[in-house]
C-alpha cells in the first residue's frame, strides 16, 4: 500500500488547523522538524513505518480544533504594566534587594528572572522569592544578560507582571528529564488549572515559555512532545552558565534545579506576538545528511561523503580550517523560506557536531551571517507594526550571537535596539520557537 503518509498529513492539517493558514503553517514546520517533510509525499510514496509512527503520536495527542474565542483581549488598564529591573551589584543580597526596590511599585503578579552564574543558584532562587512574596517567581542561569537599551555581564535582570497584564497563569517545573512520564503529568497539571485540555487551548489567547538545564541536550525532546500535544506556541532558551559549561540551572519557588525544566502557560491580557531572527542569507550550497547519529547531535556524512570533507566543499577551504568557519558559516534547515539554523559545535575524526540534532536524509542549506543589527532592529519595529505598541519583550538571544558582537564590539549598539522598551533577556545556549535552534533570538513580544 502507497500514500498512507499523505492521506495523514492532511488529516492532521484539517483536523487541526481550523482553516488557519497560521496554524498550518505551524503545523507544517513542527512536521519537517520531525524530519516529514509534506511537500516529499504523494499517493504514491511508500509508506515508512517510523514516519507513519510519527504522524500516529500527532494525531492521537492533538484534540478537534474548537472554535477560537470570539471578542477583542481587553487592554490592561492604565495602573496595568509590565516592568523591568536590573542590577550589577556584586552582593546577590544587595542585587535582589535594588530589584525590588525597581519592580515592587507594579504589585508583581508574575517574576521572571535571568541571573548570571555569579549569583549562587540556591541562594539567587530564594532570595527572588522572599523580595516578592506576593508572586510568582521563575528564572534561569544565563551565559550573559539582555536588559531595556543594554547588554550585561554578572548581573540579574528581571521583568516583573502586574495583575491586569495577566488573566491567568501556571508554572511547572518538569524535574527529571529522563521520565517520559514528566511532560505528560506537567501538561495534566495544566489542564486541570485552566480547565480545558492544553490540546484545545486558543494559540492566540495562550503562550507557553519554556526555560530549560542547557547542558541536557533535551530541547528537541521536550519540544517535539510539546508540539505533538497542542498548537499554543512555546518560546524560551537553554539556560546558560557564562561558557563555563559546568552546569545550568532553572529557578521556580526559590529552588534551584538541575537536569530539569520549567513550563509557564500564560494567558495574557493584552495581544501578543513573536520574533524569530537569524540574520543569515542562504548561499545555494545544499548538504544532504546521508548518515547521522540524532541522539548524539552528530553527522557522519553530507551528500554521501565524510561530513568535514563535503562541508569544507561548500565552504571553499581546507578541511583543517572548518573550525573557523562555524560561526559564520552554520546550517539551515530551510522551512517555508524560513532558516532554523544549526551550528556546527566541533569535529572529531570525520565527523561533525552540532548544537542542534539533525535527523538523517534532511536537506541543509548552507549559510552565511548577515547584518544582525539590521535584520533585529526590523523584525523588533515588524512586530511593533503587527500589534500597534510594544509594552515588553522577552528575549532569548543565542551565546553565539553574543560573542559575535563582542568580537565586532557591537554589543552597546545591539542592546539600544530595546532602548525604551521594557525587555528582559539573556544570552542562551540554545533557543525555542516551534522547535530547538541555534544562533537565533527568539521574542515574545507584548502588545
Amino acid at each position: 500500500m502507497a500514500g498512507k503518509i499523505q492521506k495523514m498529513i492532511h488529516s492532521i492539517l484539517e483536523q487541526n488547523a481550523s482553516n488557519n493558514p497560521m496554524l498550518a503553517r505551524v503545523i507544517k514546520t513542527k512536521m519537517i522538524l520531525k524530519g516529514i517533510n509534506p511537500a516529499r509525499f504523494s499517493a504514491d510514496s511508500p509508506d515508512d513505518p517510523a514516519i507513519i509512527a510519527k504522524l500516529e503520536s500527532m494525531m492521537r495527542s492533538f484534540a478537534p480544533a474548537g472554535p477560537p474565542q470570539t471578542g477583542a483581549i481587553r487592554p490592561a488598564s492604565a495602573n496595568g504594566k509590565i516592568r523591568t529591573g536590573f542590577s550589577t551589584h556584586p552582593d546577590t543580597a544587595d542585587c535582589v534587594r535594588d530589584l525590588r526596590k525597581q519592580l515592587a511599585p507594579a504589585s508583581p503578579r508574575l517574576v521572571i528572572f535571568f541571573a548570571a552564574m555569579k549569583h549562587a543558584p540556591e541562594t539567587v532562587s530564594l532570595y527572588m522569592q522572599e523580595a516578592f512574596p506576593g508572586a510568582q517567581v521563575f528564572g534561569c542561569s544565563t551565559a550573559g544578560e539582555i536588559t531595556s537599551g543594554q547588554m550585561l555581564s554578572d548581573a540579574i535582570v528581571a521583568m516583573a507582571f502586574s495583575t491586569d497584564m495577566l488573566q491567568d497563569f501556571k508554572i511547572e517545573v518538569v524535574r527529571n528529564l529522563g521520565d517520559p512520564n514528566a511532560i505528560q503529568q506537567a501538561v495534566a497539571c495544566f489542564d486541570a488549572h485552566f480547565g480545558q485540555p492544553l490540546s484545545a487551548m486558543d494559540p492566540a489567547r495562550h503562550v507557553g515559555i519554556l526555560l530549560i538545564d542547557g547542558l541536557t541536550g533535551m530541547e528537541e525532546t521536550l519540544m517535539e512532545t510539546l508540539g505533538d500535544l497542542t498548537n499554543v506556541p512555546f518560546i524560551g532558551g537553554s539556560a546558560g552558565d557564562d561558557l563555563q559549561f559546568s552546569g545550568t540551572y532553572v529557578y521556580a519557588n526559590g529552588h534551584a534545579y538541575k537536569n530539569a525544566a520549567l513550563l509557564a502557560l500564560l494567558k495574557p491580557s493584552v495581544d501578543f506576538s513573536f520574533v524569530k531572527t537569524q540574520s543569515f542569507r542562504l548561499l545555494g550550497k545544499t548538504l544532504r545528511v546521508s548518515k547521522a547519529n540524532e541522539s548524539r547531535r552528530e553527522v557522519l556524512q553530507f551528500n554521501d561523503r565524510p561530513a568535514i570533507e563535503a562541508y569544507a566543499e561548500a565552504v571553499g577551504v581546507s578541511s583543517d580550517r572548518i573550525s573557523q568557519c562555524f560561526m559564520r558559516h552554520p546550517v539551515g534547515l530551510i522551512v517555508q523560506g524560513e532558516p532554523f539554523v544549526r551550528s556546527p559545535q566541533r569535529i572529531q575524526g570525520d565527523s561533525m557536531y552540532f548544537y542542534c540534532s539533525i535527523k538523517e536524509d534532511m536537506e541543509l542549506s548552507l549559510l552565511e551571517s548577515a547584518d544582525m543589527l539590521g535584520d533585529t532592529a526590523r523584525a523588533i519595529a515588524e512586530a511593533r507594526q503587527k500589534l500597534g505598541r510594544i509594552s515588553g519583550i522577552l528575549d532569548f538571544d543565542c551565546i553565539l550571537r553574543t560573542l559575535d558582537l563582542r568580537q565586532q564590539n557591537l554589543t552597546d549598539a545591539y542592546g539600544k535596539l530595546f532602548e525604551g522598551i521594557p525587555t528582559a533577556g539573556f544570552s542562551t545556549y540554545g533557543e525555542q520557537y516551534i522547535g530547538h535552534i541555534n544562533q537565533t533570538a527568539t521574542m515574545l513580544v507584548f502588545g
